[in-house]
């Protein structure tokens, strides 16, 4: 089926050989209602309309490489392999719905044992739901926070053995796309910014030392999976703070990636401390996915605050990303694509159960 707009043209990804139906991809976003890091039935349907609603592929909340590594206490996981199961439940039906199942693997460093957000968010500091949060430095998050234990090379050791396999249990579970995630202030991204690192070790100081975990990890996956799984990384292109992590570094640091089989750079940004301030306006982050895909020739994700089908066709025409990543708009609406689709006159499949609503074209 041919097509007329840049969003709903197919991608092809070089390395893996995936082919992204449109440029319409679910952003990661966590749902906190997993018990003991299990999927149930609030991951499937969540996930499984978004899918329905005619996505190209379907990326997974940041889902915990160990129990340790979780936001919450209620965040997904796959650090064992009763996991599979339920998760290969929600991969096959996203298959059978025509998407391509993906998964965010994370360590949420000393951001970890937090309190669900509609409870308050806030660190737990004992009981049941508490646990020592692991970080590059003995720098807590918040100032009312305890401080992280400093991670030894022990730990370090650990952490990439734990994304390995994760990795491996992910594509036993199905998934053909994998994402590490290195933004938000979470582990990795703990390593890369000055901010949290101030490590004396060879993963600290220089930028070559800060980003040696990153890398690693990425290399030890991408050895432990099939050439066919897409590997992506998300990056927080800037802390929003000076003396941090800045769009530069992320620049230089794509560059690196694109050598070590990542595919796509998921651009986002901030996370990494409480006080930043952050322009959160209308496709705020966009300028950052085009400055990496520009100057590093590596394929660009871009995301946040992007809620309509003319601002995802304007970016993807301007050369500033070549997918487009739906959070919040996908949870107000599970069937955007679907919709937009119709919007910018692009006839579409639609599940077969929900053919008699579909609109002619040009409605």
């Amino acid at each position: 089926m041919s097509s007329n707009t840049i969003l709903f043209s197919p991608l092809s990804l070089p390395n893996s050989g995936l082919t992204l139906k449109n440029r319409l991809v679910v952003s990661p976003m966590c749902q906190y209602s997993a018990e003991d890091g299990f999927a149930n039935d609030w991951h499937l349907v969540h996930l499984g309309s978004r899918a329905v609603g005619g996505v190209s592929a379907v990326i997974q909340e940041a889902t915990a490489v160990s129990p340790e590594g979780r936001i919450t206490y209620g965040d997904l996981g796959i650090w064992e392999d009763g996991h599979i199961t339920a998760l290969h439940r929600i991969t096959a039906f996203l298959k059978q719905q025509g998407a391509i199942p993906g998964i965010q693997l994370a360590h949420a460093g000393r951001k970890a044992s937090a309190e669900k957000p509609w409870l308050g968010g806030k660190q737990i500091k004992a009981g049941k739901h508490a646990w020592r949060p692991l970080a590059p430095s003995a720098i807590p998050f918040a100032k009312d926070d305890d401080a992280p234990q400093a991670m030894d090379n022990r730990a370090i050791t650990k952490v990439i053995r734990d994304f390995v396999e994760a990795a491996r249990r992910a594509v036993r579970a199905g998934y053909q796309l994998i994402e590490i995630h290195a933004a938000h202030g979470y582990l990795l991204h703990q390593f890369l910014s000055p901010l949290s690192n101030q490590r004396t070790d060879g993963y600290g100081g220089p930028f070559e030392n800060r980003i040696r975990l990153l890398i690693e990890v990425v290399d030890a996956v991408a050895s432990a999976i099939p050439k066919d799984v897409s590997l992506w990384v998300r990056l927080s292109a800037t802390d929003w703070v000076a003396d941090g992590w800045d769009l530069p570094q992320s620049i230089q640091l794509a560059t690196v990636l694109k050598g070590h089989g990542v595919e796509v750079i998921d651009v986002s940004s901030g996370g990494m401390v409480p006080r930043a301030v952050i322009p959160a306006t209308p496709g705020y982050q966009v300028p950052f996915s085009e400055r990496i895909r520009k100057e590093s020739d590596m394929l660009t994700a871009a995301v946040g605050l992007i809620t309509t089908a003319p601002q995802a066709e304007a970016i993807l025409t301007e050369g500033e990303a070549d997918v487009v990543l739906i959070g919040r708009e996908l949870l107000r609406n599970p069937y955007f694509a679907i919709q937009a689709a119709t919007q910018v006159g692009e006839d579409v499949t639609w599940p077969l159960q929900y053919l008699r609503a579909k609109p002619p074209l040009g409605r």
